[in-house]
């Protein structure tokens, strides 16, 4: 890419291509779940394509690895004991939060799933805040702002789930759910949040163990790979034959959800948060829910429910407020001092959990691996050209 400030004729990707690029990811995020709600009626389970989705997904990314490193890949991806057993754990939470979403999605709506994606920031603080990772002073404006971003974010999950209300508009054209499969699927959608939550929260450690981006998400989706294939063992009775598609159209889902929604999406997020920061890339993340809601009323004739249009603005609200009280933490704990060293660090805007250390070092949750990730995307980019 060109160089910085407004010189040569790429300047227009260093000024618009954040903007752009978090666009295009949403859209992919909306597009997975309204071609996934059509192929769950051809008969496609939701943890076999987990299982596909993540193995492609390992397979694009260990690619990606090799045109940045060539034959020098082995010596990246070696991994000690300690470090291998936080990555099963990070990939056992992403896999079984991908599980649950995608049958949440499976039993109500894709418009319900998208929404509910948004709770993660929040869940993550509250159970930060329990373990201790996270310092909350109720005499503080954005302590306060955090938790009450949590609890309108939590009350929009349980509007969405419980409280239907009132049809707006829409007919059902694919399977149509009861009230019974749409309060569980809700029950799904939140387990997801939780489960990304945790994913966020192990990201502290294993970023510390393991310091190869790349190589790392390529460890999570290969091992996300076996173990929804052992958890299809123990959760559908005809292990076998659920492999076999059903349908020559469920092929383009599998493929897109592994090759766009998780790694073409990978990459742009890395690059927008690279270039704008964690904060940034978050705030575009309501824009998926409102895509698939106009997306799935248009194709699916998806109905719309006062209960669901309440619960996915409180949740939006609740996360901008949550946001709101992390970038105010960014901005007043930019600069910390060393104790060992009063050595001086500039710490990026971040919209997770931070630690203390005893150095009294506040460790953002991603940006060391991001800045890295930064680094590995600038040598791909290289080999590619």
């Amino acid at each position: 890419m060109a160089g910085g400030g407004g010189g040569g004729g790429w300047w227009w990707v260093e000024r618009y291509g954040p903007c752009v690029g978090m666009v295009m990811v949403q859209w992919f995020y909306a597009a997975v779940d309204m071609a996934l709600k059509a192929a769950y009626g051809m008969g496609m389970r939701p943890i076999v394509f987990v299982a596909y989705r993540q193995g492609i997904a390992a397979a694009t990314l260990l690619l990606a690895s090799l045109a940045a490193r060539g034959w020098d890949l082995r010596r990246h991806m070696a991994v000690g004991a300690p470090a291998f057993a936080l990555l099963f754990a990070a990939s056992l939470a992403s896999a079984t939060g991908l599980y649950f979403y995608f049958l949440g999605l499976q039993l109500a709506s894709p418009s319900m799933a998208r929404a509910t994606t948004n709770l993660a920031p929040g869940i993550t603080f509250a159970i930060a805040a329990v373990i201790g990772l996270e310092k909350v002073d109720l005499r503080s404006s954005r302590s306060l702002a955090k938790i009450a971003g949590t609890v309108v974010c939590l009350a929009g999950a349980m509007a969405m789930a419980f409280f239907k209300g009132p049809k707006l508009l829409g007919a059902v054209l694919v399977a149509a759910t009861t009230d019974d499969d749409w309060v569980k699927g809700g029950i799904y959608l939140i387990g997801n949040a939780f489960c990304v939550s945790i994913w966020y929260i192990l990201q502290v450690p294993v970023c510390r163990s393991y310091l190869d981006p790349l190589s790392l998400a390529t460890w999570m989706c290969f091992l996300a790979t076996l173990q929804c294939a052992v958890m299809a063992f123990f959760l559908e009775s005809n292990y076998l034959q659920i492999w076999k598609l059903a349908s020559i159209w469920e092929l383009p889902c599998i493929l897109y959800g592994g090759v766009f929604a998780s790694g073409a999406n990978f990459f742009l997020q890395s690059w927008c948060i690279s270039v704008k920061g964690p904060l940034y890339s978050a705030i575009f993340t309501p824009l998926s829910a409102v895509i698939t809601t106009i997306l799935s009323t248009i194709f699916l004739h998806e109905e719309l429910h006062i209960g669901s249009i309440l619960g996915a603005i409180a949740i939006i609200i609740g996360l901008y407020v949550v946001l709101w009280g992390k970038a105010d933490d960014a901005k007043s704990e930019g600069l910390t001092i060393l104790s060992n060293d009063s050595k001086r660090i500039t710490e990026p805007e971040c919209t997770g959990v931070k630690v203390e250390c005893g150095t009294n070092l506040s460790v953002p949750l991603l940006s060391e691996s991001l800045t890295r990730l930064n680094e590995q995307m600038d040598n791909l980019a290289k080999c590619s050209t």
